[in-house]
């Protein structure tokens, strides 16, 4: 299963290093003499750098709304502005467009013209990230890849809104004004290829239902979740890494095997009312349960197999490979106990 989701990661990072040689290469081949042209068609309120025309930089340029873009431009950076609206218009000649940041403007649901999202075609990035969005905007671009939403005031994910976003592998929604109601059994419907769900920093009091199976990574830290359901992971099997850090999780809201999950290789439990440690699998390699009620530590009792089989079976059995632990912010008193360092022989750091 490891392997698995390391090939997953190592496959993301060499597409993201052709596309890099790809489109290096294309700059490359480059005539200089067509610099002039570029020039020339370059907005006069924004910047086209020659060793990058492809580029369209128009940030921090105090911008009401967006200019003209050239049909070549495959990156436009039009954050830390003061566009309100988001209209058809500009892109009619940007055809090719691949990535847009338009990060830290005034742009709301209202401001967005109808379809001005969905008709770019290419667009594989969009960052609408600190605007004054009240809703996930509709429609958007089937061939997205990563949706940035972060830290606007978005309370409403309309129906449907995700379904045909086949491609979507990033979906940040943290630090929003979501409620449990807003995210129903069908809200992620359609995202077949998600692996980084962000939903921080909400008003979430209970575990999203339906998360897309293909889920690596799930933050849910800062919200007031107090209960995780019975068998509630086994719907996201490839889930690796889960961060559940300031929520109002105790003892009562985990069931008993409730982390003991084969696929968690970093698990984030801090700043929660935890008087105890949870079962965990073996699997596991990152802890982190700092800051909560735990008095005291038994390796004998969370031991996720019995001491005396990985005597027998040394490091060649299936040995814990828990390899840091953090239990610092409880009520424990140091030494650490040897029971946790015969168990957990991987370890290489403890903060306690």
């Amino acid at each position: 299963m490891i392997l698995k989701v390391y090939t997953s990661l190592l496959l993301l990072f060499l597409v993201n290093s052709v596309w890099t040689r790809t489109v290096r290469q294309v700059y490359d081949d480059l005539d200089p003499d067509h610099w002039s042209r570029y020039t020339s068609e370059c907005p006069q309120e924004c910047f086209c750098p020659p060793s990058f025309p492809n580029a369209l930089y128009c940030d921090n340029k105090g911008l009401k709304e967006i200019p003209p873009i050239p049909a070549r431009i495959w990156y436009l950076y039009l954050q830390n502005n003061q566009i309100e609206t988001l209209s058809e218009k500009p892109f009619v000649n940007a055809t090719h467009l691949r990535w847009i940041n338009l990060n830290k403007n005034k742009i709301t649901n209202s401001g967005i013209e109808s379809g001005a999202l969905s008709k770019l075609k290419r667009l594989l990035y969009l960052f609408l990230e600190d605007n004054e969005l009240q809703e996930v905007p509709a429609p958007l671009p089937v061939g997205l890849e990563q949706l940035r939403l972060a830290r606007n005031k978005i309370s409403r994910i309309p129906e449907g809104v995700f379904s045909h976003l086949e491609n979507l592998t990033m979906l940040d929604l943290h630090q929003n004004s979501l409620l449990d109601s807003a995210l129903q059994s069908d809200t992620f419907q359609g995202l077949n290829n998600l692996m980084q769900l962000n939903i921080a920093k909400n008003s979430l009091k209970k575990m999203p239902s339906s998360i897309p199976a293909n889920t690596l990574q799930l933050f849910l830290d800062n919200n007031s979740i107090e209960v995780i359901p019975e068998n509630y992971f086994s719907a996201i099997p490839k889930v690796t890494f889960l961060r559940l850090n300031h929520n109002k999780l105790s003892d009562d809201g985990i069931p008993p095997n409730g982390f003991n999950v084969s696929s968690i290789l970093d698990l984030q439990l801090s700043h929660n009312q935890l008087t105890k440690i949870p079962p965990i699998n073996a699997h596991l390699e990152h802890l982190h349960l700092d800051h909560n009620k735990i008095k005291s530590v038994n390796g004998t009792q969370i031991c996720p197999v019995s001491i005396a089989l990985e005597e027998d079976y040394g490091y060649y059995g299936n040995i814990p490979r828990l390899r840091y632990l953090r239990l610092d912010g409880n009520e424990i008193q140091p030494p650490i106990p040897l029971d946790i360092m015969i168990c957990f022989r991987l370890l290489q750091a403890v903060v306690i």
